[in-house]
Formats: structure tokens, sequence, C-alpha cells
């Protein structure tokens, strides 16, 4: 039925609520000291590239700090670390995400492709920021133990999945990597003609969403925490609000708002080099100093928008304790 798709803002919005104004706050145009330490500590980054002809993405990883910032402006991803470097074409939007083991936020970069030589894949940065935890904790990411005994069949690993990075852009060809996370058996559903997965409560922004209504093309990696095993899903999405396919979801009585749904997806497992380098389970903090709150706070602090609003967010948000307090009230009340 018609009224099952949402297909404008205003039907996402009406559905979603608008995105708090404050929480633009949070982005900022460069790396800077906060983030540069994020990147030192990250073993793992899920980097998409999109283009005219499409959108595509892969799974970097290795050491910690195998990725490198030529200055607050630019980084380079070694190629070497890449599942699939051939998708760095220079010009082409770059959307990531980087993870640390036992820390459930993640930093978001986006950008362009700046420059591409031999050795690396050079982005010029147009947003940095931290997204929340929840994705990360629904999948108990971070709990998972390593593991070779996964499915082999897509639909049995995709019944089993736990955790998706979801590659889009809009119509500009600007491009995000959104995670997305459930427990397993209720991450993913998969028939003969098509896939679906849920949106829970997360940031708000809703940026994957906003994306698909100008431009329907998507990628997505999808992984079973303690397994170096992905399923590579590539397609057209719609968002739907169809009640049974929502009720499917159900996690603690709690149904989701909307879901994701591609039909006739291309669906390829792999193993991924870029996961088992990055040696993530079990995971262990390490000696980093990263804060994800206090990273959030400097942000919100270096983000360049004023007037009152801005003033009032700063100085609500100046003090990290505080900060990863409401953070903590948040995930343990909305995580669902």
């Amino acid at each position: 039925m018609a009224n099952e798709w949402i297909d404008d803002t205003a039907a996402l919005e009406a559905r979603l609520g608008k995105p708090p104004s404050a929480m633009h706050l949070k982005v900022i145009d460069h790396l800077d000291t906060t983030a540069l330490q994020w990147l030192a500590a990250s073993p793992l980054m899920f980097a998409c590239f999109g283009s005219a002809s499409g959108i595509d993405i892969s799974l970097a990883g290795g050491e910690p700090g195998f990725i490198s910032a030529t200055d607050s402006s630019r980084m380079r991803v070694p190629k070497r670390f890449l599942d699939d470097p051939s998708l760095g074409i220079k010009g082409q939007r770059f959307g990531s995400l980087c993870l640390i083991p036992a820390i459930g936020e993640s930093l978001r970069i986006n950008g362009r492709v700046a420059a591409v030589d031999q050795e690396a894949i050079e982005v010029s940065v147009e947003e940095c920021y931290v997204h929340c935890a929840k994705a990360l904790i629904r999948s108990n990411f971070w709990g998972a133990s390593p593991s070779a005994a996964v499915p082999s069949d897509p639909v049995d690993f995709l019944s089993a999945s736990q955790f998706v990075a979801l590659a889009s852009m809009d119509a500009e060809g600007r491009a995000d990597v959104s995670p997305k996370g459930d427990p397993a058996g209720t991450m993913v559903r998969l028939s003969d003609t098509e896939v679906c997965f849920a949106d829970r409560p997360g940031n708000r922004r809703a940026d994957s969403f906003r994306n698909i209504l100008t431009q329907p093309r998507v990628a997505a990696a999808v992984l079973i925490p303690g397994s170096a095993r992905i399923a590579l899903i590539h397609g057209e999405a719609q968002i739907t609000k169809d009640v049974h396919l929502l009720g499917s979801f159900a996690v603690h009585d709690k149904i989701p708002l909307l879901a994701t749904r591609s039909e006739y997806p291309n669906i390829v497992l792999i193993e991924s080099p870029a996961l088992d380098r990055a040696r993530l389970w079990p995971a262990s903090r390490g000696d980093h100093t990263v804060d994800p709150a206090a990273t959030l706070v400097a942000h919100v602090r270096l983000n360049r928008e004023r007037g009152l609003m801005a003033t009032l967010v700063r100085t609500a948000v100046s003090f990290p304790s505080l900060m990863q307090k409401g953070l903590d009230r948040d995930y343990k009340a909305n995580l669902y």
C-alpha cells in the first residue's frame, strides 16, 4: 500500500520528529586534537566512496594509528590496509566510521578524496563528529569472542548478524556511513526478493534516511562480531513504516518506527583481511586516553555556529563528566 512508504522529508519528520538544532553543534569541519587522538587509537575504519555511478563500502584495518593526518584538514588511508583500495578515486565523496575497541561511540569523518598515489588515499575533511554508542551496545559488539564458526550461507549469515555499517549519499553526492546494531535474529530480515533492517533510536540526524529520499542507492557491510567474515550488500533502498514488518523487529516489546528495505540486492560474503588485521576481539580498551564525552565537548566548543542557542548549549555541555552522565542516562533509557 502506498501509505506504507516514507517518500519525502515531511513524512520522515512526521514519523521521527525534526533533528534538534543543537545536535549540529557537535560537528566540526576539521581534525582537532581529540579527533587525531581517536585516529591514533583506532584499528578499524568503515570507508565508503560515492560518485554519480553509485556508492560502495570497504573496511580498512590494522594496528591502531594506521590512519594518519597530514594536517587538520586532511587524512591519509594507506591502500594496503583497505580490503578494496580500487574504490578510492580522486574527486569521489568519502564517508567513514572509526571504531576503538571497548568504546561504544564511534568517530564519523566525511569529505572528499583529494588525492590518490601509489601508497594511500588522501581525504579532504569536511565533517568530523562523534556518533552515539547505541548501535554497538545493542549489538554487544565489544562483548564478542573471536570465532570462525559462522555461517557460510548468506541467509544464515544475515540472520545471525548483529551489526550493519550502512553507506548512503545525498543528491549532491555527499557520503555517509551510519552504524546500526541489534541482537542476532533482529538485525536483518532476508527473503527471496528483499533485505530489510530496522532503525532504532540514535543521534536523530537520520542522515541515511534523508539520503535515501533523494538518492536510493546504498551499500552495507554486515558483521557478526567476533568473526572476520562479512556480508557486502548493494542495492536501492526505500523507507517503510509497514506495521507487519516493523513488528517482526520488536526487541523487549519495543517496535522501531521505520525500516529500510532493499529489493533484489546483491549480496556477497567475503573474508575481510582488514577486520582480521584489526584484531578487535576480545576487546581491550588499551592504554590510550580517548574520552568520547571530552571529544564531544571539544567539538561543541570548536563548532563555528554563533547565537544564543549555541552559547546555551556550550555552557550546558562544558563539563565532560556531566556530558558522560547524560550519555549514560540516554543509553539506558532510550536504547530501543
